[in-house]
């Protein structure tokens, strides 16, 4: 799931950005308000956390276009307390609000209210359980089953997971694992991918009898269920 963060001030940007990472979400940040309606506007995101007051656009205002083209769920933080200020976040399109300060485990909690809430609108070709085989991946509770087995997965292995899952048989080099998972560009000096993968198929194959995620020499990885 990507978040796409919209707040001025960077201690606490960088804080949630680091937060949500490791709580499994992919999250972009934005500083200012024109800068976050440009990421809005042109990203694949699932979820807007927007803060209100924001230099060049604020908040309410980036909402307001924001909503003429996309229906994506909005979550407003805000250090305005006022009932006024709160109907018109909701009037102008957000979906939820939340004041500041605020503690992390309430906001990833609204977080998850509003996914699941989006995902129930959905059309049934983004399900909310992923399957191949014997392996299955619940996202709504964050739980990796194979062969009936409970899969012990670090945030960034499950992230990785569902990406190989949502898009099995096809083959994705690192360069686009790189960029899904740990939204970044990718430096080929670098074997975060590698060793990821390494990891990952240490808890989902090496234990079982048939292999699912499957190295594509000088191309990359896939995963898929083959003949034995």
């Amino acid at each position: 799931m990507k978040i796409l963060l919209i707040e001025d001030e960077v201690k606490l940007a960088e804080y949630l950005r680091k937060g949500l990472g490791e709580t499994g979400y992919v999250v972009d940040v934005a500083h200012s308000g024109v800068d976050g309606l440009h990421m809005a506007l042109q990203g694949g995101y699932d979820l807007l956390v927007l803060d209100a007051m924001l230099p060049g656009i604020d908040g309410f205002s980036l909402l307001t276009a924001f909503r003429k083209t996309k229906q994506t769920p909005v979550l407003m933080l805000t250090a305005r307390v006022s009932v006024e200020d709160r109907v018109l976040g909701l009037q102008t399109g957000a979906d939820d609000y939340l004041l500041k300060p605020f503690a992390f485990s309430e906001l990833t909690a609204r977080i998850q209210v509003l996914l699941r809430r989006a995902r129930g609108t959905q059309e049934t070709k983004d399900p909310t359980v992923l399957r191949l085989a014997d392996l299955e991946v619940d996202l709504m509770r964050r739980k990796a089953i194979r062969a009936g087995q409970r899969l012990d997965l670090t945030a960034k292995e499950f992230l990785l997971l569902t990406l190989f899952l949502r898009r099995h048989g096809e083959v994705l080099s690192r360069t686009e694992i790189a960029a899904q998972v740990w939204d970044m560009n990718f430096d080929s000096e670098t074997n975060v991918v590698e060793v990821a993968v390494r990891r990952l198929r240490s808890k989902i194959d090496d234990l079982f009898e048939k292999p699912l995620l499957h190295t594509i020499r000088g191309m990359g990885y896939v995963m898929e269920e083959r003949a034995q």
